[in-house]
């Protein structure tokens, strides 16, 4: 309870005794967990497992599918006969030492001793061990106040013991004896299904975790109608309403995979894992890639993403930076321009030779001084060459002129350390994140005081944030005051309105990192020592975060950066 994974295990009577299948994220916290009865799953669509899961706010159906070619015949070895809804004996009877199994004999009486009506209903129904298969099990009736539709009639009695014959009347109660309705009253499995056979391995990750709504929405997934008459005179018809189906990602199929280990650079050695939480780690452009490395002076090593493979096990030729790394970027206009955040309050540019590092490079190509404190983030202008911002805990941030080598502009009003900044992505605009629970929004033209200001996450362990949907909307990644990992949504031109969309993930350490591609519209999201890179679609209408296939990877991620999008094979419709 209070947690937001299902996992789903096989049991064996050897060893491994508990071999994990699949783990499925849901939305809501957990309240409470129920299974529904077998006879209620939809076996033609091989759902072998059924939850509902009891949430603050709403009842969610989680089902579970065993994948196959044919979805058109029943599988025996996946849906064996289960136990019916008819006693074997009375407490009485119990007590007196009946040990009785259900079984059925064919002049309407029960082994146990309990009268039955006869009839050619239940002389041709194996009521002790049902029948899953469609065509052989026994007529559904089965209701449930909490499904739309169903809804019994008192048909002359009252009677509520099952498989009771009302001896005033000598009608029999049927709505206890003949199992449960179909699984559309339920929901639709295919609207919420975790497949059991989703691989965990690298070249696809996780299936998608089941799209988590309240029953109604699911219940209107596959948006049927049907009408049912009384099939022994218990019940009137029930109708089940047509709903609209939920809003579900164009992207949501979307698989990750490990690329061929030919095109992996292995052998890396004495990498610095020791660069703050405000940076990626390392950085990488179409041509090659910077990584801190954790030798005395700040060295970084650079690598030509054209020559993929194992490293010599000698050292490579290295840039001394003079001082420990805290952020590294590649200019966007100039793939050989490196600048380098120190610890000593210093921007460093690195002019990295055409074909590679083949010595050691010791002299950087400026030193840009002024703040006061240590720089633990930079970013490059994404439309305008040689300008540069930075932060600091110093509390504020900068903005470089490249080509003069100087500060242009200081902006101010930060109270506490700044988690993270982003650019507009048209540059006109930039926004911050900070401990002390606010976002900024500044124009950095027009004025050095933030423009607009609104609440931010309210944990204050970390945050990120990413411009979407064109830039008229803001993505924040952080913490709530439990720990627990969420995404929130903001409208730029709204901030103080707060969030439109507030999403928990998981409960960790590390920060998420938020990596948005403009032309799908596609987030991923992933921390630090994490396994797991989430999915999702951001849309500027309600309910924002649209769930896509997840990827898991085998060994937890050191640092996470996206190469730019020209690197695709578009031929393979690979995005990212």
């Amino acid at each position: 309870q209070g947690e937001n994974l299902l996992y789903c295990f096989e049991v064996a009577p050897t060893q491994p005794a508990l071999t994990q299948v699949t783990q499925c994220r849901t939305e809501g916290s957990t309240r409470g967990l129920a299974a529904v009865p077998r006879l209620a799953l939809d076996v033609m669509a091989c759902e072998v497992l059924r939850v509902l899961q009891l949430t603050d706010t709403a009842l969610v159906p989680v089902s579970y599918l065993v994948p196959r070619k044919s979805v058109q015949e029943f599988h025996e070895d996946l849906f064996p006969d289960c136990t019916g809804m008819l006693p074997a004996t009375d407490a009485q009877g119990w007590w007196a030492g009946d040990s009785q199994q259900v079984s059925v004999n064919r002049r309407g009486v029960l082994a146990g001793g309990i009268a039955t009506a006869p009839c050619s209903l239940l002389c041709s129904v194996q009521v002790g061990r049902v029948s899953l298969h469609p065509a052989r099990r026994p007529t559904e009736t089965f209701t449930s106040p909490i499904i739309a539709g169903t809804v019994p009639t008192n048909a002359g009695h009252t009677g509520t013991n099952a498989g009771h014959t009302d001896i005033d009347t000598g009608h029999t109660d049927t709505e206890q004896t003949s199992g449960y309705s179909s699984p559309s009253s339920l929901a639709s499995p295919g609207s919420a299904a975790t497949s059991l056979s989703a691989s965990t391995g690298p070249s696809s990750g996780f299936a998608s975790s089941p799209s988590q709504k309240s029953l109604q929405s699911i219940l209107g997934e596959r948006a049927v109608g049907w009408a049912r008459g009384a099939p022994l005179g218990g019940f009137r018809a029930l109708t089940q309403p047509v709903l609209a189906a939920g809003p579900s990602s164009r992207f949501r199929h979307v698989q990750g995979r490990v690329l061929h280990r030919d095109l992996h650079l292995t052998n890396l050695r004495g990498l610095s894992l020791t660069t703050p939480g405000e940076s990626d780690g390392f950085c990488a452009n179409l041509q090659r890639v910077a990584l801190p490395l954790l030798s005395a002076g700040g060295q970084i090593a650079v690598l030509e993403l054209s020559k993929p493979g194992r490293l010599p096990d000698v050292a490579v030729p290295t840039i001394q930076n003079g001082a420990a790394v805290a952020d590294l970027t590649w200019d966007p206009f100039n793939p050989r321009r490196l600048a380098v955040a120190g610890e000593d309050a210093k921007i460093r540019l690195w002019r990295i030779p055409e074909g590679g590092l083949q010595e050691t490079l010791q002299e950087p190509e400026a030193v840009l001084r002024g703040h006061t404190e240590k720089i633990y983030s930079i970013r490059f202008h994404p439309t305008a060459s040689d300008l540069l911002v930075s932060s600091s805990y110093d509390m504020t941030v900068r903005i470089w002129e490249l080509s003069a080598g100087r500060e242009v502009l200081c902006l101010q009003g930060h109270r506490d350390q700044i988690f993270s900044m982003a650019w507009s992505p048209d540059g006109k605009k930039l926004a911050t994140v900070s401990k002390d629970g606010r976002i900024r929004l500044y124009e950095p033209r027009c004025s050095c005081q933030p423009q607009q200001e609104g609440p931010g996450p309210e944990g204050g362990r970390g945050a990120r944030l990413v411009w979407v949907c064109g830039g008229d909307y803001l993505l924040v990644s952080g913490f709530d005051s439990r720990s627990e990992r969420r995404i929130l949504l903001y409208r730029a031109q709204a901030l103080s309105e707060g969030p439109l969309s507030v999403l928990g993930l998981d409960v960790a350490p590390s920060t998420l990192l938020p990596f948005y591609d403009e032309d799908t519209s596609v987030v991923f999201l992933t921390g630090k020592g994490d396994t797991r890179v989430f999915l999702y679609e951001v849309t500027p209408e309600p309910p924002y975060f649209l769930e896509c296939n997840s990827f898991t990877s085998n060994e937890p991620h050191k640092g996470f950066v996206f190469l730019p999008k020209t690197a695709c094979e578009v031929r393979e419709v690979e995005f990212a």
